[in-house]
C-alpha cells in the first residue's frame, strides 16, 4: 500500500513537474515568437517609413518641379506683358504725334481752302467785269454768244465726222471684197477635203466560183429571191471570185451585200432563209445609221441633237448629192461654217450644228412637196432647234429671207462643199432622180406593194399583191405604167415593165 502511495505521489510530481516543464518551453517559444514579430514588424514599419519617404520626397520634387514652371510660365507672362505695354506705349505716342500732324495739317488745308475761296471770288468779280465789257462790245448777252459757239461747234464736228464716214466706206470698199476672198481662202485652206466618188454597183468577193452556184440555185430560184427581197440587181459572170451588186440606191445594195456575207458564212441559202436574213440585215442597217448618226455628232462635238435628227444625220451616209455622198458634204459643210463664223467673230458651234443640219431635207421619210431647205427648216423646228439655226437651214438657197449672220455663212460654205473641183457629178443625180421617178410612178398604182428599179433604169419590177390585183389585170397594169412613164419622163433607150403577181401560202410544222 505504501508503495503505490510513492508511485502515485512520484507520478503526480512528476505529472506537476513535466507540466511545469512544458508550461516553461510554451511561454519561452511564444516569448521568441512574440520577439521575432517585434523584429518583423519593425523592420515593416522602417521598410514602409522609407518607402513613404521616399514617394514624399518624389512629390516633393515633382511639386518643385510644377512650380517652378508655373513661375516660368508667369515669368514669360509678365514678359510679354510687359513688351505689349511697352508696344502700346509706343503706339500711342505715335498716335498723338499723328493726330498733332493732323491736326496742323487741317490747320493749313482750311487756310489755303479760305485763301483760294477769296480767289474764286476775286475771279468771279473779274469774269463778270469781263463779260460786262465784252456784251458792251458784242452787242451780245452770254446766253447768245454761247449758242454762236455750240452752233459752229456743231457744225464743224459735224462735217469732220461726214468727212471721218467717207473715209472709212472708201477703206471698206476697197478692202471688203480682199478680206472676204482672205476669209474664205483661209477657211478651205483649214479644212481637209475628200473626194467623194458615188459609184451604182458593189463588187462583193467570195472565196471561191463554187458559191456562185449556191448563190444562184436551182433554176434560179436564190437569185430571184434575193433581188425581190431587197431589190437590187445581182451579176453573176464569169469574173473569177467577185459578185457585182447593182442599184442606185447604196441602202439597198447595203442590206444585199450584208445578207449576202451572212448566208454565205452560214452556209444555208434558200429562199425562206434569205427572207429571214434579209429582213435581219434590214434591222442592222437601221441600227448602224442611228450609230453613224451619234458618231458624227460626237465627232463635231455637237450636242443636245433630237434623236430623230441624229438618225436623219446617219441616213446621209447612204445618199448622195449630184454624186456627192451627202454626209460628207454635211461634215465638210459644217467644219467650214465654224471655221468662218470664227474668222468673223461669231460663235463657231451654232454655225457648225446649222452646216451639218442643211441638207436633212434631202433625206425625207416621207415624200414632200417643199423644196429641201424649207423642208428641212421645217424638220428642224419641229425638232426643237433654236430660230437662227431653223433660218440658216431654211435660207442657204434663199428661199427664205435671212435674218442671222448664220444663214450667209451656211450659204457660202454650202457652194464651197460642193463647188469643189471632183466633189459633184450632175449625171449621177440625173440617174438616180429618174429611177427615183420610174418607182414613184410605178407605186402611185393600186395594189402595188413593192417596186424596183435594176437594170441602170431600162427595166421596173412591179410586185402586186396577189389579193388585189389578178392575172387578167396584171397586163392592163404594165400597159398603164408604160405610158406614164412615156408621157411624164425623159430616158434613153426603152425600159421593160415586168409586173409580179405571186401567192405564197404558209404554214408551220410544231
Amino acid at each position: 500500500m505504501d508503495t503505490f502511495i510513492y508511485i502515485l505521489a512520484a507520478l503526480i510530481v512528476g505529472a506537476a513537474g513535466g507540466y511545469t516543464f512544458f508550461r516553461y518551453i510554451l511561454r519561452k517559444k511564444y516569448n521568441r515568437m512574440i520577439d521575432e514579430a517585434n523584429k518583423e514588424a519593425d523592420v515593416i514599419k522602417e521598410k514602409k517609413l522609407l518607402e513613404v519617404k521616399e514617394k514624399f520626397l518624389n512629390k516633393k520634387a515633382e511639386l518643385e518641379k510644377e512650380v517652378g514652371q508655373r513661375n516660368q510660365r508667369i515669368l514669360q507672362a509678365e514678359n510679354k506683358l510687359k513688351q505689349r505695354e511697352i508696344s502700346l506705349n509706343q503706339r500711342q505716342d505715335d498716335l498723338t504725334r499723328r493726330k498733332s500732324e493732323l491736326d496742323s495739317a487741317q490747320n493749313r488745308l482750311q487756310n489755303r481752302e479760305q485763301m483760294l475761296n477769296n480767289r474764286q471770288q476775286e475771279l468771279d468779280k473779274m469774269e463778270m467785269q469781263e463779260r460786262e465789257k465784252l456784251e458792251e462790245l458784242s452787242g451780245l448777252s452770254a446766253e447768245e454768244a454761247k449758242k454762236r459757239l455750240i452752233d459752229s461747234l456743231k457744225d464743224e464736228a459735224r462735217s469732220d465726222a461726214q468727212s471721218y464716214i467717207n473715209e472709212i466706206m472708201d477703206d471698206a470698199k476697197l478692202t471688203a471684197n480682199k478680206e472676204a476672198k482672205r476669209i474664205v481662202i483661209q477657211s478651205i485652206q483649214r479644212v481637209a477635203t475628200e473626194t467623194a466618188i458615188e459609184n451604182s454597183v458593189t463588187v462583193f468577193h467570195i472565196d471561191n466560183d463554187e458559191v456562185k452556184g449556191r448563190i444562184i440555185g436551182r433554176e434560179g430560184r436564190n437569185i430571184r429571191a434575193l433581188e425581190a427581197a431587197t431589190g437590187v440587181e445581182i451579176v453573176v459572170d464569169d469574173t473569177p471570185e467577185a459578185i457585182v451588186i447593182s442599184a442606185f440606191d447604196p441602202v439597198r445594195r447595203e442590206i444585199c451585200r450584208l445578207a449576202l456575207h451572212q448566208l454565205i458564212t452560214d452556209g444555208r441559202i434558200h429562199p425562206a432563209r434569205i427572207e429571214e436574213v434579209v429582213a435581219k440585215v434590214k434591222k442592222q442597217v437601221e441600227e448602224e445609221v442611228i450609230e453613224t448618226g451619234k458618231r458624227t455628232a460626237i465627232d463635231l462635238g455637237i450636242h443636245g441633237l433630237h434623236p430623230e435628227l441624229v438618225r436623219i444625220v446617219g441616213k446621209m451616209k447612204y445618199r448622195s448629192s449630184y454624186g456627192q455622198n451627202l454626209l460628207q458634204h454635211a461634215r465638210e459643210t459644217a467644219n467650214l461654217c465654224s471655221v468662218m463664223a470664227a474668222e468673223l467673230g461669231l460663235n463657231p458651234k451654232k454655225a457648225k450644228r446649222a452646216g451639218l443640219l442643211h441638207d436633212i431635207g434631202k433625206v425625207p421619210d416621207e415624200e414632200s412637196e417643199l423644196p429641201h431647205a424649207l423642208y428641212g427648216a421645217k424638220l428642224a423646228e419641229k425638232f426643237k432647234e433654236k430660230p437662227e439655226i431653223c433660218n440658216a437651214i431654211g435660207a442657204h438657197h434663199d428661199e427664205l429671207e435671212m435674218t442671222t449672220l448664220l444663214a450667209p455663212i451656211v450659204q457660202v460654205c454650202d457652194a464651197i462643199s460642193g463647188a469643189r473641183p471632183g466633189a459633184r457629178r450632175e449625171i449621177v443625180e440625173a440617174y438616180i432622180k429618174r429611177l427615183n421617178d420610174l418607182e414613184r410612178i410605178a407605186m402611185s398604182y393600186p395594189g402595188v406593194t413593192k417596186t424596183y428599179a435594176i437594170q441602170a433604169g431600162r427595166e421596173l419590177r412591179v410586185i402586186v399583191g396577189a389579193d388585189k390585183v389578178d392575172d387578167k389585170q396584171i397586163e392592163s397594169l404594165s400597159n398603164d405604167i408604160a405610158r406614164q412613164i412615156q408621157d411624164e419622163m425623159t430616158y434613153p433607150g426603152q425600159v421593160k415593165i415586168t409586173v409580179i403577181r405571186e401567192t405564197r401560202s404558209v404554214s408551220y410544222a410544231k
